[in-house]
Parts: C-alpha cells; structure tokens; sequence
C-alpha cells in the first residue's frame, strides 16, 4: 500500500510539473505565451523609449514566413506570435478598387496562386487566390486587407508597416484610426520628409525612421518630429557606437536589420551572435531566422532579469 501511495505521489509531481513546463517556456528556448499587451499610445511610446532595461524584440520580415506560412499572412503572424513576443513588419499595397491589402512584390507571380500586377485585381478577384509559402507549396490561406490585419493584432503585436509607392499615408492611417490601433502600429518611413509628412497626418503615430549617421537625427529634429515617435532603422550592419550612444541618449531605440549577411554570420557561427547584437546596442532585430534569434533574445533577456509590464 505504502509503495502504491509513493508511486501515485511520484506520478502527481510529474504531471504538476510537467504542465508547469508547458505553460513556460518550451524546448525550443522561446517564451511561448507572452504577448505584448499595449492599452493606448502612451504605452506604446514606453514601451519603445529606450532605457537601460529595454526589453530586446524580434521583428518579423515580412510577416516571419517558414514552412507551411506564406509571408505576409494572419495565419503566420499568429503562429509567430504564439511562440514569443514579437514585431511584424508587413507591406501595404493597393488593389485595383483601392483596397489595402498586405503584399510586398507589385505583382503577385511570387507568393500568389494568381498572376499579374496586384492593383490589376479587385480585392474581390484577389480573395479567390491562395498564398504560397517559401517552397512554392499553396496554403489554404488568403491575401489579407490591411485592416483584417490589424483587427487580429491589437493587444497582442506591433506593426510596422511598410508603405509601398503609390499607396497614400492617408489611406493608411484611416484604416489604423478605423480599428483604433494606433498603439499597435509604427510607420515605416525611408526620409525625413516621408517622416514629417506621416508626422504632419498623425502626430500621435509612431515611426521608424532610417538614421545611419548623426545628420539623419538632426534633419528629422528640424522636422520637429519628438524623439519619442521615433524608432530609428539603422541598416544591414551594425551601427557606430557613437551613433548608437545619441540615439540611445535620446530614448530612441535601433532596429539593426540582421536579414542578409548578419543572419547567414548567425547561421555560420551559432544563435549567440544575436545576443552580441544587442550587448552591442542593437534593441530591435529584424530578422529572418525569428525562432533563432528568439531563442538567443530570450536567453539574454532570462539571463538578466529582463522584465517589462507589458510583456505578459
């Protein structure tokens, strides 16, 4: 009786413990679960306004696509989403009757069952096609709209948007006011002027600003634009350390786009090469190996007591 009694405790302690692993973090290293939990643009400009405690995200290129999830798809974004706390940069296009819909080639030869331009097609014509993944494999998913998008991701995500030619900020805008997203959203600008206008439309909205030198920062100063709007993309390799330093002086975060050479170093090397990008200064990696460099992010973040209120 005594051995039957030990062995159903023994048995109970597994399984508690066992359920507690599974509700923390799996095997893969990734805190699955967590999302990031923003109620208003306030704590969208906290929770990006660099300190010494910055919590180190993941951005998704085009959406984080791997086998079996296309880019640019809901489908793949929850998926993503449900292995770590992550940013999304998608691409905005326009159909033909001016629908905004999440694409990023102008045509849809590449990740579509269809052909053709994208704003050659209604968004009627264009919801009949599938979306590829990176192997050319249909999917049972479709070319979402921008606010189809959006609708999913508010309290769980961060968009950054990537607007492409011809398709209006105003447009764009209407559509995060529409959903009432503007504290899951960033826009992505390419110059001080793009940044200024989008500043001009909606001055409450944040954006990702390309600086790669100290004259970057002072040209969109002189646009009057606050330091705590800004994200600053600081490109394809790895930042000055003096620039990295202002930027951080100002609050301003860095998203170092690793997509390219600086993954194929981390895919040479080993995942820890992530975790120097950010001892280096790096806040934001945009990435196209998301499940590795969450593995390395959420090492370093474990690794220092790394905690924000609004990751949960």
């Amino acid at each position: 009786m005594n051995s039957r009694i030990t062995h159903f405790f023994l048995l109970l302690i597994c399984l508690i413990l066992s359920s507690c692993f599974r509700h923390g973090d799996n095997t893969d290293g990734l805190p699955v679960g967590k999302r990031i939990q923003l109620q208003n643009v306030e704590d969208l400009y906290q929770f990006l306004t660099y300190d010494d405690n910055r919590y180190p995200l993941v951005s998704l290129h085009r959406g984080g696509p791997t086998s079996g999830y296309p880019e640019n798809a809901i489908e793949t974004f929850s998926y993503n989403a449900s292995l770590q706390p992550v940013i999304i940069e998608c691409d905005v296009r326009l159909s033909k009757d001016s629908a905004l819909v999440l694409m990023h080639d102008n045509t849809l030869n590449r990740t579509t069952t269809g052909r053709g331009p994208v704003n050659a097609s209604t968004l009627s014509e264009l919801k009949k096609l599938r979306l590829l993944d990176n192997n050319k494999k249909i999917t049972p998913y479709q070319i979402p709209t921008l606010e189809e998008a959006l609708s999913w991701g508010k309290g769980k995500v961060i968009f950054t948007l990537d607007i492409k030619n011809n398709v209006p900020y105003e447009a764009v805008i209407h559509a995060i006011r529409k959903q009432r997203a503007e504290s899951s959203v960033v826009i992505i600008t390419y110059s001080a002027n793009q940044a200024a206008k989008v500043h001009s439309i909606a001055g409450d909205l944040m954006i990702s600003a390309s600086i790669n030198t100290v004259n970057d920062l002072a040209r969109l100063n002189e646009k009057d634009i606050p330091d705590n709007r800004l994200l600053a993309f600081v490109g394809t390799r790895e930042a000055d350390p003096e620039l990295t330093k202002m930027l951080h002086d100002h609050g301003i975060m860095c998203i170092l786009g690793t997509l390219g050479n600086l993954d194929k170093q981390a895919d040479k090397k080993g995942i820890q090469v992530y975790a120097g990008f950010i001892d280096r200064g790096a806040d934001i990696l945009s990435t196209d190996r998301p499940t590795e460099a969450g593995r390395a992010l959420n090492f370093y973040i474990k690794k220092r007591g790394i905690t924000s209120k609004f990751i949960q």
